[in-house]
């Protein structure tokens, strides 16, 4: 594990410096008695951490009925790993989301799981050597057709709910309806786990959800866009802007952005964050716009409906930043955590004391699956509110 950990740490550090056919049956916005969760497609697929790497495990491709950030079906990909241990009772599924990948299709988690070169692939491992089964979501328009629709909060919160309901339903998987559920996601994951962690008692109170582990969540975008303009990570910008465009089609980035804007963005739209960061790197938003969407009153308004902290969590949180995080504020942590708190959820957080933002999801995994593992075996929490 420990190997595995430092090649993925190597993998990580260097990235910050479709599968499915445009079908009708997976573009179809509904069709008569489909319900969030249902499947649309299956099919066997494979999981290794690293290319060549067996597992023994069982995996599947699933696309699934899932729900738009205002409220629109859709239909989102994703995949299915139980392990193949001999187990017969019931095991333990996670809902798990990946961090930033980039927004082309080819980025997409189900497209490199089978081949190893999925970047969080190890730590979804340690998930499945306690025995858990895993399901990973590819967020809305991340290997199925359109744009990704990179930090829209209510929409990746919804995937990876029915990402969960989903397994749920496949039969392969051998999955009972009343399975104990973990969320878990960092940096983009932990934006789409704290959102799943709001949404899940309104959206699907029926999951039996007993905790979630969330960590580096870009919580407020207009915060973290201010922080990161102009710096090495101020990609991220550029590519949350297009994918609130993707999501909100009437703020019309294209409208805003100069011709090095437009090349740059277009890249964004098709390429993977180990180019992507890169790429937008060292930019301010006023080298690359005619005017800055981010002071205009329709992308406030749009921003803030994927602001976190409104909703208290149902089931109980545990949350973790780095201190010395260079892309998502600790204070932006700090403050979901205090607005949480105030609406009466069950959190405590943990301060990562050394390292950064890509370390912070290694070092402190094996801390997120410990404290879900209690949440499974029914120890009581330690809230620090």
């Amino acid at each position: 594990m420990r190997f595995r950990s430092t090649a993925l740490a190597a993998v990580a550090a260097l990235a910050l410096t479709a599968w499915i056919p445009a079908t009708a049956s997976a573009t179809a916005s509904a069709t008569a008695g489909a319900r969030p969760g249902d499947l649309v497609s299956s099919a066997p697929s494979a999981f290794h951490p690293l290319p060549g790497l067996p597992t023994d495990t069982k995996a599947w491709k699933v696309t699934y009925r899932s729900t738009t950030a205002d409220g629109a079906p859709n239909v989102v990909s994703g995949t299915v790993i139980v392990p193949q241990d001999g187990r017969t009772g019931p095991r333990p599924l996670i809902t798990y989301a990946v961090g930033t990948v980039g927004m082309g299709d080819s980025c997409a988690p189900s497209n490199n799981l089978p081949n190893g070169t999925a970047m969080e692939a190890n730590l979804i491992q340690q998930l499945t050597l306690r025995g858990w089964a895993v399901v990973v979501t590819d967020y809305e328009g991340l290997g199925t057709p359109g744009v990704h629709t990179y930090t829209v909060g209510p929409s990746a919160g919804h995937a990876m709910l029915d990402a969960a309901r989903a397994a749920l339903r496949l039969p392969e998987a051998g999955l009972p309806t009343n399975t104990p559920i973990g969320i878990m996601g960092y940096s983009q994951g932990g934006q789409a786990s704290s959102w799943a962690a709001e949404l899940q008692g309104s959206y699907a109170p029926e999951l039996q959800v007993k905790g979630t582990a969330t960590g580096g969540v870009p919580a407020d975008l207009m915060k973290v866009a201010d922080f990161n303009n102009g710096s090495y990570g101020s990609g991220l910008i550029f590519m949350a802007a297009a994918g609130q465009d993707a999501a909100f089609p009437e703020l019309k980035l294209d409208s805003y952005l100069n011709p090095a804007g437009k090349a740059l963005v277009d890249g964004l739209r098709e390429g993977c964050v180990a180019i992507d960061a890169i790429a937008g790197s060292f930019k301010r938003i006023s080298d690359l716009t005619t005017r800055d969407p981010l002071a205009q009153p329709d992308w406030q308004a749009r921003l803030r409906q994927s602001r976190l902290g409104g909703t208290a969590p149902a089931a109980p949180v545990y949350q973790y930043h780095a201190l010395g995080d260079e892309l998502i504020p600790y204070a932006v942590g700090r403050e979901l955590r205090s607005e949480w708190c105030a609406r009466g959820a069950n959190v405590e957080f943990d301060t990562i004391w050394v390292g950064e933002h890509v370390s912070g999801v290694i070092t402190h995994s094996l801390e997120a699956g410990d404290w879900l593992a209690d949440r499974f075996a029914g120890r009581p929490t330690h809230p620090d509110c």
